[in-house]
């Protein structure tokens, strides 16, 4: 198996990891996370005496308990006690990984990135910000595009991010991107007709789509003044078939208007979300029947091939040569 990128990775909402440690899963492999009086911590989660979770037990002084026999292991991966044994400890190791904890949120990576993690692009200024957590049944591709593509808020959304009629409006889109991330800029779209933004939104100057290396998924609903609302999910390909996400959905402070709207803003959210949980569901399903085929690109899907060689680890095309195209959104 390849190595885990070494980029920072969101695995867990900072209230998830309390007394007791918890599983959690990163590049295909299964984690233990755990918290210390230095901090949380990351290991491997399997015992290497007969490779029980160690998820499964509890921490006891600043380490983690084998819930089989009782073996202990501090953050640094290094066994740190063996109840009834009176000799020297076994010089065994279970694999630690690095983590960094902010705004809310757990990170881990395999290395050093040498920098703390990038959490959203509104970090620091005066906002309102709910965490949220998902888990679908999917690709990592397809869940991005999935959130980046306003296409299919037509059919998916219909209600809550469109309007109950067909009515479209002429936008204007423009691609551009650089080493690491692609986004697609909307103008020419005033307003949805959804719910989402009869409740949460004023008059709309633009929408940005980006996504940004190692799964990054944002969208930002500006206004002539400023930030209306936003979402920045970091996503991950947790397991064959399972993507997993950890998001901000953010707001401008706005004195307490910006906590009044976050109480609409999140049901809106999980009820679009489980939308499109279904369709990416069934979608993966669908995909491994006979025949077997790629899918196909359309005139309107104009992010996927640049988040495909992000995640490839090329230079999108929309960084050499960034495009326009004129909708009806």
């Amino acid at each position: 198996m390849s190595d885990p990128h070494p980029d920072w990775t969101a695995v867990a909402l900072s209230r998830q990891v309390r007394r007791k440690p918890r599983q959690i899963w990163y590049e295909g492999k299964p984690i233990v996370l755990f918290r210390t009086d230095a901090g949380v911590q990351a290991l491997f989660d399997r015992c290497p005496h007969r490779f029980a979770e160690l998820s499964g037990g509890r921490v006891v002084n600043d380490a983690v308990e084998c819930p089989y026999h009782g073996w202990r292991f501090s953050g640094d991966g290094a066994c740190s006690a063996l109840p009834g044994h009176l000799g020297d400890l076994p010089r065994v190791k279970v694999q630690p990984y690095e983590t960094f904890e902010t705004d809310g949120v757990i990170f881990v990576a395999a290395k050093d990135p040498g920098a703390p993690p990038y959490t959203h692009a509104m970090a620091g200024q005066d906002i309102v910000a709910r965490r949220v957590i998902s888990a679908t049944q999917s690709t990592l591709i397809d869940t991005a595009e999935n959130i980046l593509d306003a296409t299919h808020t037509h059919f998916t959304h219909k209600g809550i991010l469109r309007g109950l009629n067909d009515k479209r409006y002429e936008v204007i889109v423009d691609i551009t991107g650089g080493p690491g991330w692609v986004e697609a800029c909307y103008t020419g779209e005033d307003k949805q007709q959804g719910l989402v933004s009869k409740l949460l939104e004023g008059t709309r100057a633009k929408t940005i789509g980006r996504f940004k290396s190692p799964g990054i998924a944002e969208l930002e609903y500006w206004g002539p003044d400023g930030l209306n609302l936003a979402t920045t999910f970091h996503l991950r390909q947790s397991r064959p078939g399972q993507v997993d996400g950890i998001g901000w959905l953010i707001g401008p402070r706005n004195g307490g208007l910006g906590h009044f709207k976050a109480l609409f803003f999140r049901p809106f959210f999980r009820i679009a979300l489980e939308q499109d949980r279904r369709v990416l569901s069934a979608a993966l399903s669908n995909s491994a029947r006979d025949p077997v085929a790629a899918p196909v690109i359309g005139p309107l899907d104009f992010l996927r091939s640049d988040i495909a060689k992000i995640m490839n680890g090329d230079l999108p095309d929309a960084a050499t040569n960034p495009r326009r195209s004129v909708i009806e959104l």
